[in-house]
């Protein structure tokens, strides 16, 4: 009995590619197909998440989207990394800036994930896990950035499950040297872990929630491209 298709993915056996970058928005997927790939085939649409297969520079590399959200990504990446023999996700996304030197469209290599979620406790744990990127996938994007000319900040970044912070929290993780909030790390770098794959995430700054600066949706969707390089070279 197969397990594939799943209730997320109708790709056949097959159809991803060893490596798969994973943004959180179906039409950033699209884009790094449709700009980077040679021959992409689309390999899945279920519920408009985009995943496509295709080249780059001679090397097979598939993108998938994960949507919003450590449940979403959680699923997506437990189905490939489990059911469709994936071993690296990369996950190419934006972060808001908790560190005061970062400035938009800065890159951010998250070495590590803080979270305030509770998706850890389904491990069954007797303490606290610490979601990890592999450190094989993370040393490679800092040596790509390098020969790419880009300057990537390495730390600690921090996982929320909630956009909207009416506690203000940022700034108690701002004292701890975290980097940058996004929501889907941890959440991956656990699925990864239990699997015994890789993960890493690899995101741009797109806006401070401190001073209010952003980026436009647009921006967010078409213009990170530094992000998709550095996982690109890796693949």
């Amino acid at each position: 009995m197969t397990n594939i298709p799943t209730p997320h993915i109708t790709a056949k056996q097959g159809d991803f590619a060893e490596t798969v970058l994973m943004p959180g928005d179906p039409l950033r997927a699209k884009f790094i197909a449709e700009t980077f790939f040679e021959n992409p085939v689309l390999v899945n649409n279920v519920r408009g998440v985009q995943g496509y297969t295709g080249t780059y520079k001679g090397k097979r590399v598939s993108v998938m989207a994960s949507g919003m959200g450590m449940p979403a990504i959680g699923i997506y990446s437990h189905e490939l990394f489990n059911f469709y023999d994936v071993k690296n996700i990369i996950r190419v996304g934006s972060a808001g800036a908790i560190n005061q030197d970062l400035k938009v469209k800065d890159i951010v290599l998250g070495a590590g994930a803080c979270t305030n979620s509770n998706f850890m406790s389904q491990y069954e744990l007797p303490g606290t896990f610490a979601p990890i990127a592999s450190f094989e996938l993370l040393k490679k994007a800092e040596e790509a950035a390098k020969n790419l000319g880009i300057k990537p900040v390495v730390g600690n970044i921090y996982s929320s499950d909630a956009f909207y912070d009416p506690s203000q929290s940022l700034g108690k993780w701002q004292k701890m040297g975290v980097l940058a909030v996004e929501m889907e790390a941890a959440a991956l770098y656990a699925e990864a872990a239990l699997a015994g794959k890789n993960a890493l995430c690899i995101c741009t700054i797109s806006d401070n929630p401190f001073t209010g600066e952003g980026c436009s949706a647009e921006e967010r969707q078409n213009s990170f491209t530094k992000m998709m390089e550095i996982a690109l070279e890796i693949a």
